[in-house]
């Protein structure tokens, strides 16, 4: 049985600081979006990932694995989504079980109305707190977590 290497206090202290600060910053973004715009936090984030591709659309497994969600999630959220009319489900001609998860007008509309009031958001609570070396080292920090995470 290999021995736990225990967390020493500087990284109990950074690991914690890193925890805290992304529970608050998702609580104080998805309130923010909910008051201007009534869009939850997931909403937007499935909006932002269909935004990104030139035909704002993407197969459910690509949208599950590009937000970190398991594939009943996304497809539970999606179906939500559908209901209030932000984005619709295509059939897959390639995959008769699979569907493709498309941007519609009003989601585009949504995403397009809530998007400034987001980015006024994500400057406020962080972007303006930070010297543009502590960014690059946020920034850095994250790109070599997530390339870890992206090799398991």
């Amino acid at each position: 049985m290999e021995e736990v290497r225990w967390l020493t206090e500087r990284e109990e202290w950074a690991w914690r600081a890193l925890q805290f600060m992304q529970m608050r910053l998702e609580g104080d973004l998805a309130r923010q979006l909910a008051a201007d715009t009534g869009l939850s936090y997931s909403d937007y984030l499935v909006l932002v990932a269909l935004t990104d591709r030139d035909d704002g659309r993407m197969r459910l497994f690509e949208l599950s694995q590009e937000l970190g969600w398991e594939k009943s999630r996304a497809s539970h959220h999606v179906g939500r989504m559908v209901d209030r009319g932000l984005v619709s489900k295509e059939r897959c001609d390639s995959d008769r079980r699979g569907f493709f998860v498309v941007l519609t007008a009003p989601g585009r509309r949504a995403i397009e109305a809530a998007a400034p009031g987001h980015v006024g958001a994500v400057r406020r609570l962080v972007i303006d707190r930070l010297s543009p070396e502590e960014l690059d080292a946020v920034g850095h920090a994250a790109e070599v977590v997530l390339a870890a995470l992206d090799e398991q």
